[in-house]
């Protein structure tokens, strides 16, 4: 039997990122969990609207977004628990350009540098529609046929409400393999 828990967003757990734009001269970086997938071209990144970066984001129309290993995750919750209003936050990661101007870190390893097309606002969010303009991946999380392995990656996951983070688990099979039909119930 299922109990009703009532309007909640349960789509969890979704990875871990940190998002870039620049200041000026600098970077600044949030973590963000609610990024999305809007067909194959366009993802949806959302942050609530008093966030510092959102501003940087709409003058810049750049973003970028980082992919969390573990590796990386203590200053991925740093940069997530303080506000670039009050704290500098640019040298946290290192950090290089990416060819649309946008600050990639280095040690994150996989980076999306976008645009930001469009913004929806919802209640308490803005929800930056970008598209992908460039995808960086480290060599080492290549396979083969130079197709990103996840299995390799192991990027972080976000849950909530218990605001866990999680590691990636094993493969359970290839995406429409299970050609079978389900016993009748």
């Amino acid at each position: 039997m299922k109990k009703n828990i009532g309007s909640l967003l349960a789509l969890y757990p979704m990875p871990v990122t940190v998002i870039g734009t620049m200041t000026g001269d600098v970077p600044t970086w949030t973590l963000v969990a609610h990024v999305g997938i809007i067909g194959h071209d366009h993802v949806l990144v959302s942050l609530a609207k008093p966030h510092f970066i959102n501003k940087y984001i709409k003058e810049n129309k750049k973003l970028t977004i980082n992919m969390v290993n573990e590796n990386m995750l203590p200053k991925a919750d740093y940069v997530g628990s303080v506000s670039g209003a009050n704290t500098a936050k640019s040298n946290v990661f290192a950090w290089t350009t990416g060819v649309e101007g946008a600050p990639l870190i280095n040690d994150s390893p996989l980076t999306m540098e976008c645009t930001v097309e469009d913004i929806y606002e919802s209640k308490g969010f803005e929800n930056f529609i970008c598209t992908i303009d460039n995808t960086y991946v480290s060599e080492e999380y290549l396979n083969d046929n130079n197709k990103i392995d996840y299995n390799n990656l192991k990027p972080v996951l976000f849950e909530f409400p218990n605001y866990n983070y999680l590691k990636t688990g094993d493969v359970l099979g290839k995406c429409l393999s299970f050609k079978q039909a389900p016993k009748e119930v």
